[in-house]
């Protein structure tokens, strides 16, 4: 009598439509910020990047992809991910990056009171590095850190959301021109991105940039952007754009 075997299927190998691959390598990318350079500055490997996204869309589309489809869809997405303008590589390269070692950093509720002594305090010391952000329920000041027991001193522990003294900040100072080209902060982030440092708080006033990172990282978002706007100047250079 013959044995009943069970019918034993490996993985779905059913295709999946060309538009499910491209939303699905789009959003895979999306998340990937070295990814996304690489395929602006036209030095990607795309098979490669195929190959390591393979697995990653298996599991998001329940069902096997092959790598020339995905290689399709990096072909036909690569244009989104542009260079910077011309405006935008300009100012880059005309700024400047400057670094503030021992930096505190205090974010507190936000109540009448504690805007009275943010107030308070940036009237009085108008002199030193004090900086403030506001949001909807709090507020943080960035300061130097001599001046961290007496902003402390002035504030309630109850009022204290966070505080801490291992900080430094950047500050990247831009032509008047940052002021009305968008797209520009988002490339001093996404390059502090791609080193892996955490950007702890960022300020944008006027022209300068903000950047606050723990002390023990300030050197790689340091060069970081100093390399970004070294680029750009060779960049300029080379092609001749102003």
């Amino acid at each position: 009598m013959a044995s009943s075997v069970p019918n034993q299927r490996g993985p779905d190998t059913k295709s999946v439509s060309p538009g499910a691959i491209i939303a699905a390598v789009r959003d895979e990318i999306s998340y990937d910020l070295s990814v996304q350079d690489a395929l602006a500055r036209d030095y990607a490997n795309i098979s490669a990047i195929a190959r390591m996204l393979q697995p990653r869309l298996k599991e998001r589309l329940g069902k096997e992809v092959n790598v020339e489809s995905i290689i399709t869809s990096l072909k036909r997405l690569k244009g989104t991910y542009s260079p910077a303008s011309a405006e935008i590589r300009a100012i880059i390269a005309d700024s400047v990056v400057n670094v503030r070692t021992n930096v505190s950093k205090i974010s507190v509720e936000k109540t009448r009171k504690t805007l009275d002594v943010v107030s308070s305090l940036l009237a009085s010391h108008q002199q030193d590095f004090l900086h403030v952000s506001e949001s909807i329920s709090n507020i943080t000041l960035i300061f130097d850190q001599k001046l961290h027991k007496k902003v402390r001193s002035r504030l309630s522990d109850s009022a204290v959301l966070e505080e801490g003294d291992d900080y430094a900040a950047i500050i990247v100072q831009s032509p008047q021109e940052i002021t009305n080209t968008p797209g520009c902060l988002i490339n001093f982030y996404n390059q502090i991105a791609r080193r892996h440092v955490n950007i702890e708080d960022t300020v944008s006033c006027h022209t300068d940039t903000i950047i606050v990172v723990r002390m023990k990282e300030v050197g790689k978002a340091f060069t970081s952007l100093t390399d970004l706007i070294t680029e750009e100047r060779k960049r300029i250079e080379t092609n001749g754009q102003a």
